[in-house]
């Protein structure tokens, strides 16, 4: 499992979670619309680490960036530029 880190936070995907998902389950803030890589607008910023798409997106995906509704992670720690919708006071379940 990899752990990804953002601005605000750092958490560990689950066995089979999309990055989206992962985002989504720790309280970040991720525009998205298709949830499979049509569209593009869930596009952040991958600042180091590695990702896989499970199909090739029909987006268009600019060097270091990802689209994290249909990747997961490739490497053990991934960052992206991506903030929390609000601060959470508890941690999160891993």
């Amino acid at each position: 499992m990899a752990r990804v880190r953002t601005a605000d936070t750092e958490f560990v995907l689950r066995e089979g979670e999309t990055l989206l998902e992962g985002l989504e389950r720790t309280g970040h803030a991720v525009e998205y619309q298709c949830r499979s890589g049509y569209c593009g607008s869930c596009r952040l910023r991958l600042v180091s680490g590695e990702v896989v798409y499970s199909e090739m997106p029909m987006a268009f995906v600019a060097a270091g960036e990802v689209l994290p509704c249909c990747c997961h992670a490739a490497t053990s720690e991934v960052e992206v530029v991506c903030g929390l919708i609000q601060a959470h006071t508890q941690p999160f379940p891993e």
